[in-house]
């Protein structure tokens, strides 16, 4: 029908003005440029309606390897219970030896024969002590980079700590640089700046921390999520203009949630009348040293921890650089560091801290429980303290200490660990809350797979997320 009145005809094209200036935002991502408008619908969310009609395939994607981001969107899109899998890789100190590194990586399937990144693993987790002893410390730095860009765009993580060995050059404490080494980099001026404003120093900033929380359940939140948390255990997670939320059975006290955890008790009944979160320390720990019982700031972890690191490397990086020890005096912290500052480099501190591998097995196993549950975790994994035959597990795999001298300068066992957990419901039934979680905790060599814990319960709970 032809629209005969200029009046009306005036009428539709203002009301169709709105209309083309939507379409001409989103087509060109204005929106992303504008702080005031970064709130509108985006072009998912308004796929999920089909305003859109050619933004629709992106929904359409095969899952594979999810991004720890997008998880949540996958469970997201409907409640029906679905198996879920994760696996990690993890490897101790590689001190300066490319070659073994490669070689490690490569038989744990995290690398192919090129070097780079398979898209078998979800996330590789190197817990610090790449420099030192060898020559090879600009090359494994650019190639754990690299690692990190391949990973991220097929939908993996690589996740690095800084360790005292990280920290000992920053500071300008060069005991264990090699000349050979140093010639790599021209110069010691050359080499300063490297690892303070450079490559290696920008990415000690940006993509290094030196504690790490490791959810094995997307429920949990995603990586580093601080335990506990400020509220309750419940996570609501912001997609697209809709909440969502995890209906895992919140409680405020994380003792009474840890004290009847199914994985810290074996054997006792998980009571649905108590609404108990059989999830909540579904996480592993990692840092460079260990968490010493007595460290002053585990909590909020590890949060709390990141936060001291952060603030002293930025007060490293920024002072006028010492001539390095030796020949020259060591210079130490920067003025104007914390007390907690000093704390975290101190040997009771997550760097160098060396208690989980050298004491009795009565002492330790007396006081991980208390740590495993202050920083909402059922296993905590560190470096720093090499034993050279084997990956050493303590107290049942609640502590598990990868450093086995990879590197060349000690001629040890090259190794990883591998982490395998998945959490599939029991039954067919969709309105059944049970699931089968297991754990598969296996250390490996270049001839070998062992075992170093498996365990398997039925839990209560409703693991998925629903609107």
């Amino acid at each position: 029908m032809v629209i005969q009145s200029p009046t009306r005809r005036q009428a539709i094209l203002f009301a169709s003005i709105p209309l083309i200036a939507l379409y001409i935002i989103f087509t060109l991502k204005l929106h992303q440029l504008v702080p005031s408008i970064s709130t509108w619908p985006t072009l998912s969310g308004l796929a999920r309606h089909k305003l859109w009609v050619w933004t629709t395939k992106k929904a359409q994607q095969p899952h594979g390897h999810d991004h720890p981001g997008q998880e949540y969107a996958r469970l997201a899109s409907s409640t029906t219970r679905r198996p879920f899998s994760r696996h990690i890789v993890a490897v101790g100190d590689l001190h300066g030896d490319m070659p073994n590194a490669r070689r490690v990586l490569r038989f744990a399937d995290v690398v192919d024969d090129h070097g780079d990144w398979t898209g078998n693993v979800d996330f590789l987790v190197q817990t610090g002590d790449i420099i030192d002893r060898r020559d090879d410390t600009i090359l494994l730095f650019l190639w754990m980079e690299k690692l990190r860009e391949q990973a991220h765009k097929a939908g993996g993580t690589v996740l690095s700590h800084l360790g005292n060995h990280e920290w000992m050059n920053a500071l300008g404490d060069w005991r264990y640089v090699y000349p050979s080494e140093l010639k790599t980099f021209g110069t010691i001026a050359a080499r300063q700046r490297m690892i303070t404003t450079g490559r290696i120093g920008r990415a000690w900033a940006t993509n290094y921390t030196t504690a790490t929380r490791l959810p094995l359940h997307p429920s949990l939140g995603p990586v580093n999520t601080p335990y506990p948390p400020h509220s309750s255990l419940s996570l609501n997670v912001q997609k697209d203009d809709e909440e969502f939320h995890w209906r895992s059975g919140p409680d405020s006290d994380p003792d009474h949630i840890y004290n009847h955890n199914p994985i810290h008790h074996h054997g006792s009944q998980h009571d649905e009348k108590e609404k108990i979160d059989p999830l909540s320390h579904a996480a592993f720990s990692f840092v460079h040293g260990g968490l010493s019982p007595t460290y002053h700031e585990l909590t909020p972890f590890p949060s709390r921890i990141n936060q001291l690191s952060h603030s002293l490397l930025e007060k490293v990086q920024n002072r006028p650089q010492p001539p390095p020890h030796p020949p020259h005096p060591y210079h130490g912290l920067p003025h104007g560091a914390t007390p907690a500052e000093h704390r975290l480099y101190d040997a009771n501190g997550p760097l160098w801290y060396r208690g989980w591998a050298t004491e009795s097995d009565k002492t330790v196993c007396s006081q991980v429980d208390d740590v495993l549950r202050k920083t909402g975790t059922r296993r905590m994994i560190m470096g720093h303290t090499p034993d050279f035959h084997n990956i050493k597990s303590r107290c049942n795999g609640k502590i598990i200490i990868i450093d086995t001298g990879i590197s060349h300068a000690y001629g040890g066992t090259l190794s990883a660990l591998s982490i395998h957990y998945t959490l599939e419901p029991v039954g067919s039934d969709p309105s059944s809350r049970s699931w089968r979680e297991r754990e598969v905790v296996s250390a490996l060599y270049p001839d070998r797979r062992e075992v170093i814990v498996s365990d398997e319960r039925v839990i209560e709970g409703d693991f998925h997320l629903v609107h």
